[in-house]
């Protein structure tokens, strides 16, 4: 049985010891924020008294041709990001969280994930770390794949304790940090409607696809698509923020009953454009934060069927609001999301990456402040030049009454959508 120091944060705060198997299994929750399903997890531990570092996680493959691989690219990732940061990690505990297939018993699937817990073991120890400590958690249980020893590791595993029983739950209290529930309810708030509601979002985004993508490919109509998207965003914004306060269960519901179909298209067919986004990626703080990212999770919620890709821009909106508040747990889970949207989208590469190694996100902060005032500084001069006002744009984008001809193929469509973030300069996400 192995025993393992945490600290929780400087010398002069509180220190909490976790001791063999048991305790890492009932810490693992309060690690990441939540409790994860389907998921490879892998901690560095630092020093003599093996404290916390850098993390990460993923959805464990389907297929175990995938795992040698994953699981050389998993330790470099961990090892790498946290030689970045100054620290080389003195060793590793893995954590292979998943629920039993139908038909399958715990133990089953205990020693159906043990090749993944040999590979990640023999994938660190090639980089010069040990793999401490690696634990199996199905169906309420806990296996060490370290630990030999039967009187505290039997074959047929241990329970784990009550939530909120343990050591490190109490000293969650105390901090007052919360766990949100499990990885799958938290990816299911995110996840594409599949109410009766929604059955006319594709046809609203095919419209607005129609009329949008054109205008985006142009340089005078991107500007013109982009101050009308974010003059949009910004009345569903107040919309939801003036709206009555719902109980938690229902205020996704809610969110989504005050976005029309044709709003949320024409919002999220602008956010495909790198500028638009970036811009606004400024509600990040302040009173604007909370109900951008209302906004942001409601959009990612409306891309429905063949749209389902194009979730990578609020997703990524929203892991990037969540970070700047504060909620790093929310945070992973929604750039998650993003990358398997899109896995090439590059904003949400960099942020998963930099939120993944506990980087501080007020550097982006500083970043998107400096670029809202010297825009605002520009404009203010512009204006100060402008003899005669300009007819004024509508701050909305409509849905075009006439009808359309032959429906422009959704491929082609989501193809020229993606070709327009080309077109965009600047920005903070490489294009994408």
């Amino acid at each position: 049985m192995n025993k393992h120091h945490e600290s929780t944060g400087p010398a002069d705060e509180q220190q909490i010891t976790l001791r063999g198997p048991a305790e890492l299994a009932d810490a693992l929750p309060y690690l990441m924020g939540f409790y994860p399903n389907d998921s490879v997890v892998m901690v560095a531990l630092h020093g003599g008294r093996g404290r916390f570092g850098g993390r990460l996680r993923l959805g464990i493959p389907q297929s175990p041709q995938e795992w040698p691989h994953v699981a050389e690219q998993l330790a470099e990732c961990l090892v790498k990001g946290s030689e970045r940061r100054g620290e080389h990690p003195d060793a590793i505990v893995v954590f292979l969280c998943q629920d039993p297939a139908d038909g399958e018993t715990p133990g089953q699937t205990m020693e159906r994930l043990r090749p993944l817990a040999q590979r990640l073991r023999t994938a660190c120890g090639a980089l010069d770390v040990p793999v401490l400590e690696a634990l199996c958690i199905s169906g309420g249980r806990y296996w060490s794949y370290c630990c030999p020893d039967p009187r505290c590791c039997p074959s047929e595993g241990n329970g784990l304790s009550l939530p909120g029983t343990s050591v490190m739950a109490a000293a969650a209290t105390y901090a007052g940090v919360q766990v949100r529930g499990s990885l799958r309810d938290m990816e299911a708030r995110l996840a594409p409607l599949k109410t009766p509601a929604v059955a006319e979002q594709p046809q609203a985004l095919d419209l607005a696809g129609a009329a949008l993508v054109p205008r985006i490919l142009d340089e005078g109509g991107r500007k013109e698509v982009a101050r009308e998207t974010l003059g949009l965003a910004r009345v569903l914004m107040k919309r939801l923020r003036d709206a009555p306060t719902a109980a938690p269960s229902a205020a996704d519901s809610q969110d989504d009953s005050l976005i029309s179909n044709d709003e949320a298209a024409a919002v999220i067919l602008g956010l495909q454009d790198r500028e638009t986004r970036d811009k606004a990626a400024e509600w990040m703080e302040g009173p604007e934060a909370e109900s951008a990212l209302r906004l942001w999770r409601a959009l990612a919620r409306r891309c429905v069927g063949p749209y389902e890709e194009h979730a990578a821009a609020p997703l990524t909106l929203t892991g990037w609001v969540s970070w700047s508040t504060g909620d790093e747990p929310g945070a992973r889970v929604a750039l998650g999301l993003a990358l398997r949207a899109d896995p090439d989208y590059t904003f949400a590469q960099l942020l998963h990456q930099a939120c993944n190694e506990g980087l501080d996100p007020e550097a982006l902060r500083r970043c998107l402040r400096g670029e809202n005032g010297e825009q605002k500084e520009r404009g203010h001069h512009r204006a100060e030049r402008v003899v005669r006002p300009r007819t004024a744009r509508p701050s909305a984008v409509r849905r075009n009454k006439t009808q359309p001809g032959p429906a422009r193929p959704r491929a082609v469509a989501r193809r020229r959508a993606r070709e327009s973030r080309a077109h965009g300069r600047g920005g903070t996400g490489g294009g994408r």
